[in-house]
C-alpha cells in the first residue's frame, strides 16, 4: 500500500515562507503527475500547484510566482515552496500522486497551513 506523508505546515504571519514536503512510501516515478491541493474552510478543494515525471510544472493562477513545486526522485519527494503568503492562502493542503497504469489517486493526510494578517 503507498502512502503519502506531508509535513512543512504551520502558522506564518503574512509575507513569510513556508516548504511543504510530500515523501511517498514508493518510487514517485509510479506517479504521473504529483499534485499540490489546497481546501480552505466551506470551499472546494482547488488544484495549486502540479509536477509531471519529466518535470513540467503547472500553477493555479494566484499562486504563480509565489510558489514553486519540485521534486527529488532519489528521496521520492515532492516540494512545495511557498513565499509571499498571504491568509487567502491559508488551508489544508494536500499531496496527491496518480498512478501511472491505472491512474488511481492516493493522497497524503493533509497539512494545515495558517497566514495571520
Amino acid at each position: 500500500q503507498v502512502q503519502l506523508v506531508e509535513s512543512g505546515g504551520g502558522l506564518v504571519q503574512a509575507g513569510g515562507s513556508l516548504r511543504l514536503s510530500c515523501v511517498a512510501s514508493g518510487s514517485i516515478f509510479s506517479f504521473n503527475p504529483m499534485t499540490w491541493f489546497r481546501q480552505a474552510p466551506g470551499k472546494q478543494r482547488e488544484l495549486v500547484a502540479q509536477i509531471t515525471t519529466d518535470g513540467s510544472t503547472g500553477y493555479l493562477d494566484s499562486v504563480k510566482g509565489r510558489f514553486t513545486i519540485s521534486r527529488d526522485n532519489a528521496k521520492n519527494a515532492v516540494y512545495l515552496q511557498m513565499n509571499s503568503l498571504k491568509p487567502e492562502d491559508t488551508a489544508v493542503y494536500y499531496c496527491r500522486g496518480r498512478t501511472v497504469v491505472s491512474r488511481f489517486d492516493y493522497w497524503g493526510q493533509g497539512t494545515q497551513v495558517t497566514v495571520s494578517s
